[in-house]
């Protein structure tokens, strides 16, 4: 039991980065290009993996079997991020967030077409949920008889898509690659395609930026750092629901930070969005 609640508050607390992260993004969208933002989050993500594996392992499993679905996995997780962060310099955050929710829900259908993983009905009744709670957090004329909403909330729903690929890469590389070679490849082609653009998007930061934007990618680095010390402590069962408490931290933050109070459409389609996710998070009950 105590390993168990170790696990749940180490998850909470991973939850809690990720949307320090990401309303950390949101506001230095202001200042600076969204690519900018992401050549950051990835080079210093990279550095502080790459220094923890050294020190902890004593070595960097670099080679990989297979380098070309690694850059493939980099790069979509790069997309999924350029996607997110252009949304959170348009729309609030907590709208933003709900809707990237949908990830799970599409890793599951994505799971049962592409790899034939074996989904029940309940997982399927779960997906169909998701989907329309992102129905509803998108706000379609034909649904509120309003005028369209802003476009940009269609950004994380393409974010939750390229995730879920990204997740299904992911399980098939872990057949293939040490993870610590995979931890390392996640950040590469990324930090070089976003390297690559600087020249069209660069404004020279102060120090005190220069340390905001060290502190995304290291954040970000030190959420998935606890993810994995979580689900070392505690059954995936337990903690994948927890996930979507990260909605509520992210309208708190919404609020604090941006005064973005959420809307009826938004706290309904947020918690049709967990109920879906929470129903696909479950493995089907064995037969016997």
């Amino acid at each position: 039991m105590n390993s168990r609640l170790a696990g749940v508050a180490l998850h909470l607390s991973a939850l809690a980065l990720f949307v320090v992260m990401d309303t950390l993004v949101k506001r230095l969208t202001v200042y600076y290009a969204v690519p900018q933002l992401m050549w950051a989050r990835f080079l210093f993500s990279l550095l502080g993996a790459a220094l923890v594996i050294r020190i902890a392992t004593g070595s960097l499993p670099w080679r990989s079997r297979a380098p070309r679905l690694q850059a493939a996995r980099s790069l979509l997780l790069a997309a999924s991020n350029l996607l997110f962060s252009s949304a959170l310099a348009r729309i609030p955050l907590a709208d933003a967030t709900a809707v990237g929710f949908a990830s799970p829900v599409l890793t599951v259908a994505l799971a049962a077409l592409w790899l034939g993983e074996p989904v029940g009905w309940r997982r399927w009744m779960g997906v169909g949920i998701g989907l329309l709670g992102v129905t509803i957090a998108l706000r379609p004329p034909a649904l509120t008889g309003e005028a369209p909403s802003n476009w940009a909330m269609v950004l994380p729903l393409g974010t939750a898509m390229l995730f879920a690929v990204y997740q299904i890469l992911t399980r098939k590389l872990a057949t293939v690659d040490d993870p610590r070679t995979t931890i390392l490849h996640t950040g590469f082609a990324a930090t070089v395609a976003t390297s690559l653009a600087q020249p069209l998007f660069w404004t020279a930061p102060p120090l005190g930026d220069w340390l905001l934007l060290a502190s995304r990618g290291l954040l970000g680095g030190a959420g998935h750092g606890l993810l994995v010390l979580a689900f070392a402590r505690a059954p995936a069962s337990l903690l994948a629901p927890l996930t979507y408490t990260q909605l509520i931290w992210a309208t708190l933050a919404g609020v604090l930070v941006f005064n973005d109070w959420p809307d009826a459409a938004s706290l309904a389609g947020a918690a049709v969005i967990a109920l879906g996710g929470v129903m696909v998070a479950f493995p089907d009950r064995d037969r016997r």
